[in-house]
């Protein structure tokens, strides 16, 4: 993205989080296809938006990495409606660097970075093993900094297009598409 638009959106993201009445204020939806060709949709964590794209982080063994490794194309959507504001990215998911993803991972609480590295995320749990047991051990036997799983990381959506849609209480919403055009950005708006 070009700075204008990077610093337009980062400036959305920022007031939408610092007004969120959610306790998860980065939680943006992201849709990645499956093996049979379904769009799969999940919440997730931004981390980071820049002129690269929108960062989030994963293990790349759950179904949305596994998905992603076969068909990187990804859709993004932010619903903030207490601020007015819907942004759609379409694009492709770019896994992150082994840095960036330790970057993020020593940001995460230390019980999220245990549950990481004591389940196997998305994978079939069997019921005759308590998973609280399993975790309050895990916790128990923490007592080092929790190294980063190599199974863990992160992707960065490069986008290819962008939609602001800034909300109007008379219904003529305002709405901004961006498409990538090489290394330019071209903008044009709709009608809501």
């Amino acid at each position: 993205m070009d700075e204008q638009l990077t610093d337009k959106i980062k400036l959305i993201w920022e007031n939408a989080k610092s007004h969120s009445p959610l306790r998860q204020k980065s939680a943006v939806c992201v849709s990645t296809i499956d093996s049979a060709g379904f769009p799969q949709s999940r919440f997730v964590d931004l981390k980071e938006v820049d002129q690269r794209g929108f960062t989030f982080c994963t293990s790349y063994n759950s179904e949305k990495g596994i998905h992603l490794s076969q068909n990187p194309k990804i859709s993004l959507l932010a619903w903030w409606d207490h601020i007015g504001y819907q942004i759609r990215v379409v694009g492709k998911a770019e896994a992150i660097s082994s840095e960036l993803a330790d970057k993020f991972w020593f940001t995460r609480s230390k019980n999220a970075r245990v549950a990481t590295t004591c389940f196997k995320q998305s994978e079939v749990w069997d019921p005759a093993v308590s998973m609280e047991e399993q975790y309050s051990a895990a916790l128990a036997a923490s007592s080092k900094p929790i190294a980063r799983p190599n199974s863990w990381g992160g992707y960065t959506v490069v986008p290819d297009s962008i939609e602001i849609l800034k909300f109007r209480t008379n219904r003529v919403h305002l709405r901004e598409q961006y498409s990538r055009d090489g290394s330019s950005w071209n903008m044009q708006l709709l009608q809501p």
